[in-house]
């Protein structure tokens, strides 16, 4: 069962066909997952173009990637000078998107934990949404192989984002999404500075106070089974220290319209 968070127009209304759409894959050190993402997003969605935005692995993957790129002209890889981090090789698979005309992203994880065969029900789902966030935590979704402290981190780090920023998504944290990019052109991408957790939890309040249509649909979402997490304390506490300011910040403007009031008297968001 999928949720719905906001609208940017009525539920009802067609949004524009998504004709292009771009998986963005961001890698650092995949080259012993590169090759299959890549290949069971052919699979599962032959129509979507594929762009590895590598941060210049030291293992190879960029090599590889062109190796794939060479021999299928959906699949196109973006070098980046060293590894800047997650939001950052998203930020500029969107600008590479974005520069090219597509209708729609899609943000992926390299690892295997995003399963490619669940991106045609994302992409069904995108068809009257702005957003759709793959959600480990919607009812119908199941998490593989993760261990409890893993489970309980994510589970209280998404009811926290939900309470702090009033922001109804069950899975704020998730990073297997479709974007349009009208969504992101109505945002101000250059703003965003975060990182892993807080990247997706920011692009989410951003979208969410942008009036976007968010829907979340179940996934099957499983650990790693080869190379190394990129998870570390300091990309938990980036996130819990970043949801904390973003709430006073907007419990701080909510009371300043609250106190000057608004022509519908309505309390807005800014």
């Amino acid at each position: 069962m999928s949720g719905t968070v906001g609208t940017t127009r009525a539920a009802t209304e067609p949004r524009p066909a998504l004709r292009r759409v771009l998986v963005v894959i961001p890698t650092y050190n995949e080259a012993d997952n590169v090759t299959g993402i890549v290949e069971r997003v052919r699979r599962a969605a032959p129509e979507v173009d594929v762009l590895v935005a590598d941060d210049n692995s030291p293992d190879g993957t960029g090599t590889i990637a062109e190796a794939m790129a060479r021999t299928d002209g959906r699949v196109h890889v973006l070098h980046r000078p060293g590894k800047q981090g997650l939001g950052a090789a998203y930020l500029a698979g969107f600008g590479w998107a974005r520069d090219r005309g597509y209708d729609a992203v899609v943000e992926m994880d390299a690892d295997g934990s995003h399963a490619p065969e669940d991106l045609p029900r994302l992409l069904a789902a995108a068809v009257d949404a702005d957003v759709v966030i793959g959600s480990r935590w919607a009812r119908g979704a199941r998490v593989v192989n993760w261990p409890l402290r893993r489970l309980l981190l994510s589970r209280c780090g998404n009811l926290y984002a939900r309470l702090a920023l009033g922001m109804p998504v069950a899975d704020a944290t998730g990073g297997y999404r479709v974007y349009r990019l009208g969504v992101l052109d109505s945002v101000d991408l250059g703003s965003v500075c975060s990182q892993g957790y807080s990247f997706q939890v920011e692009l989410s309040r951003l979208a969410h106070r942008a009036g976007a249509r968010i829907v979340e649909v179940p996934i099957t979402f499983a650990e790693r089974e080869r190379g190394a997490s990129k998870m570390s304390p300091l990309i938990v506490a980036e996130a819990l220290w970043r949801v904390s300011v973003w709430a006073v910040q907007d419990r701080r403007a909510a009371w300043r319209r609250g106190l000057h009031g608004t022509r519908d008297g309505q309390v807005r968001w800014p």
